[in-house]
């Protein structure tokens, strides 16, 4: 038990004095940055989804199916 309060104690110091917080400003500029990234990625693989769908439906007519 003595090691879990050990690992306790030293996991709460390092987060009040060894681990550097970003500011307010810099915490809503990543979060701007990671919404506009997912947006990015959202809008690639719709166009990805768009496109193999339309390639299946001709690949598909093509064969008579």
């Amino acid at each position: 038990m003595s090691k879990l309060g050990n690992y306790v104690q030293e996991a709460y110091d390092e987060l009040l004095h060894k681990v550097s917080w970003p500011s307010w400003d810099e915490l809503q500029q990543t979060t701007i940055i990671v919404l506009a990234a997912l947006g990015l990625v959202t809008v690639v693989i719709w166009g990805m989804d768009i496109a193999s769908e339309a390639t299946l439906k001709f690949v598909y007519n093509i064969l008579g199916n």
